[in-house]
């Protein structure tokens, strides 16, 4: 759960200096820099690493999915479709990584975990409802794209994460993983877009900073820590509760009013976690 508020804490970073920026520009560096941390702090606290290549071969994969697909996708989508769209799109993931999980890593939902996963993402919907844009066009489907691009590369890598939770320390497969998923993004940003234009402010330095090493270095450690123990699907369904500790901080700190609608989905996303994760009785 620890890991979850973590995500939401960041969001105001984002919006700091992500517009000194060009998008995928932003992203490159964020990625860059986690990962540069994480192999910094693996270094001083006396870890190797090298890592065989059937490990690495695993590593990229993850970068490809996580950090590359992931960023990129997340980050094109918010020029074309409302945030409360993507919150919706974007948490379909721990549906498809139950499927993938059941498949891959022989992880089995009981009725009451299907269930319960279903009524968290109804939540989701309602809690997201007011703000959607239901416009169609070739910009609704770009948008839609994207976020699909971004949902997919994301269950892809928690699947592989799961796989070498075990075999390599968090902090050095997780730093290799994001330098890896960087360069692609580095690629596309020097071919796509004006990276002179990078304007080195404060605020910039500020985002780029707290959001590279508590919004992404930190989970990304923590989330691979957490998978050396827990079944991906089991810890895949509280990220359902993004959102609503988005809607905390936006009450907490902004003043936000929210409707009705998006109290039901708040109780929906919950009663659906508890419904998954209460212990069965004997």
């Amino acid at each position: 759960m620890g890991v979850m508020f973590l995500w939401a804490l960041c969001f105001p970073l984002i919006a700091m200096g992500i517009n000194d920026a060009p998008h995928i520009a932003f992203a490159a560096l964020r990625a860059l820099t986690s990962g540069a941390a994480l192999l910094v702090l693996a270094l001083v606290t006396g870890q190797s690493l090298k890592i065989s290549m059937k490990d690495l071969v695993v590593v990229a994969g993850i970068g490809l999915g996580a950090t590359t697909l992931a960023f990129f996708g997340m980050f094109h989508a918010a020029e074309f479709v409302s945030p409360g769209l993507a919150t919706v799109i974007a948490s379909s993931q721990p549906l498809m990584a139950a499927i993938l999980a059941h498949l891959f890593l022989g992880e089995h939902l009981r009725p009451r975990g299907k269930i319960g996963l279903s009524l968290g993402f109804l939540g989701i919907v309602l809690i997201s409802l007011p703000q959607m844009s239901l416009k169609s066009g070739p910009a609704f489907e770009a948008g839609l794209g994207y976020i699909i691009v971004a949902a997919l590369g994301i269950t892809v890598s928690n699947v592989l994460i799961k796989r070498i939770a075990t075999s390599i320390e968090p902090l050095v497969a997780m730093g290799w993983q994001l330098i890896i998923g960087s360069i692609p993004l580095a690629v596309v940003a020097f071919a796509t877009e004006e990276v002179s234009k990078i304007h080195w402010s404060t605020n910039f330095l500020i985002s780029l900073i707290g959001l590279s090493l508590g919004g992404t270095s930190l989970v990304y450690w923590a989330w691979q820590k957490i998978l050396q123990n827990t079944e991906l699907t089991y810890a895949n369904t509280f990220t359902f509760l993004v959102p609503i500790f988005g809607l905390a901080m936006g009450i907490l700190f902004y003043g936000e009013q929210i409707s009705g609608l998006v109290l039901l989905g708040v109780l929906s996303t919950l009663v659906g976690i508890f419904q998954f994760v209460r212990p069965l009785k004997p």
